[in-house]
């Protein structure tokens, strides 16, 4: 049964230690937004974590210093631990917690994406004398219920233990989105001279970029809008209005690939016509968030970047997750309900004419030259919403006083 809790007025004593538990289901998304997360409740609220996740190989593409070969490691003040997301039978449960500290929880403990946690670990939770906060991080969503959901706490139904829902999102009342203290200076560092450079930091082996033209980064599922737009930008850039796309190794890459007839690895530049495409490594987080801030549109996935192109104040198009009946759409047109208001209706119109296409896979010439003479528009937008959002308090600071006010 569901009750909502109160909000807090106070920030108790700091807790001490906290474990936030990541599976790895698809992609980077999950296991990004926790590492982010991570590492911003230790480095800028002192907070002793320890991250559990069970795929270090997929875990390893954000964090290059991470040996998948161990099974807990220290890395920017994170307790990295693998977790073996399996059931352990009432023999190896009793002496893991006899001989390991792995099944003392911390004051809090987070749930990441509803994640099922151990049995021996929420058993142990119920034995400490102050059982912990127990929160199931949701994922991001501007769907006006997950307001009324937000915050609300539902008994376990054998131990005395309440877990909490927490939900991230976009307005005054939710759960915040993550943004790290330097993230907004770093980017009017970057873009502050009104120029994109030729060479974008932290991409060592990238062929100079042309400082003219449309910039574009492309991070994608896999979709057939992918060949619909290359084919639509070969045919209209020009050598006045050249377009310059930047596409990190992923998914999409094979799409591309197969469009220039060729194989495609990081380091590859292909041209045609006024198009050019040059072919990025996948890199860690911070990296691929100076990239979003020196392009002028950046076309984005799933939710880490989703968010992180918001941070940068470019227009964007976002490729979500697509889910069993269409359940996705909803959502998208869930945030274009709160981000397209300000806008003037032609541009409001092209943008979601835009976002509707490539997410269902189906682009022409006409829906993307809308979206392209809207951009100046799109532009002072994108640096306003982002602005309103910064005058919100961040995810990790709301998660911190909310826990802390029932430690």
């Amino acid at each position: 049964m569901l009750s909502r809790a109160p909000m807090p007025t106070l920030a108790p004593s700091r807790a001490e230690r906290w474990d936030i538990f990541c599976t790895v289901i698809d992609n980077y998304g999950d296991i990004g937004v926790s590492w982010r997360l991570a590492r911003q409740l230790a480095s800028e609220h002192g907070i002793a974590v320890r991250l559990w996740v069970d795929d270090l190989r997929s875990f390893g593409a954000l964090c290059p210093t991470l040996d998948t070969s161990r099974e807990r490691q220290q890395i920017a003040g994170v307790d990295i631990r693998r977790w073996h997301n399996v059931t352990l039978d009432e023999e190896e449960s009793a002496t893991l917690t006899e001989d390991s500290d792995d099944a003392l929880p911390g004051e809090v403990v987070i749930e990441a994406f509803g994640c099922t946690l151990p049995e021996y670990f929420v058993a142990a939770m119920a034995e400490r004398a102050h059982p912990p906060c127990w929160i199931n991080l949701e994922y991001l969503s501007a769907e006006p219920w997950t307001l009324g959901c937000h915050g609300l706490a539902s008994p376990h139904p054998r131990w005395p233990l309440t877990k909490y829902f927490f939900f991230p999102g976009f307005d005054p009342n939710g759960g915040g989105l993550l943004r790290e203290r330097e993230v907004l200076a770093q980017r009017d560092a970057r873009t502050g001279q009104g120029q994109k450079p030729a060479h974008i930091e932290h991409y060592p082996n990238l062929a100079p970029l042309p400082e003219r033209g449309l910039r574009i980064s492309l991070f994608a599922y896999e979709t057939p809008a992918i060949t619909a737009l290359l084919t639509i930008w070969a045919e209209l850039a020009t050598p006045a209005a050249p377009i310059c796309c930047l596409i990190p190794a992923s998914r999409a890459l094979q799409a591309v690939a197969t469009f220039f007839g060729q194989s495609l690895q990081p380091g590859d530049v292909c041209r045609r016509g006024a198009l050019e495409i040059h072919v990025l490594p996948f890199v860690e987080q911070a990296h691929y968030d100076a990239l979003l801030q020196t392009c002028d549109v950046n076309i984005v996935r799933g939710e880490d970047s989703f968010v992180r192109a918001q941070w940068a104040a470019k227009p964007l198009l976002w490729h979500i997750y697509p889910q069993d009946e269409d359940a996705h759409c909803v959502k998208l047109d869930a945030f274009l309900d709160i981000y397209c208001p300000a806008l003037p209706a032609a541009a409001s119109a092209a943008l979601r004419r835009f976002w509707h296409g490539w997410n269902a896979g189906e682009l022409d010439a006409d829906t993307w030259c809308a979206f392209a003479d809207a951009l100046p528009t799109l532009t002072k937008h994108a640096a306003v919403w982002s602005a309103r959002l910064a005058e919100q308090e961040d995810l990790a600071s709301r998660l911190v006083l909310f826990c802390r006010a029932r430690v």
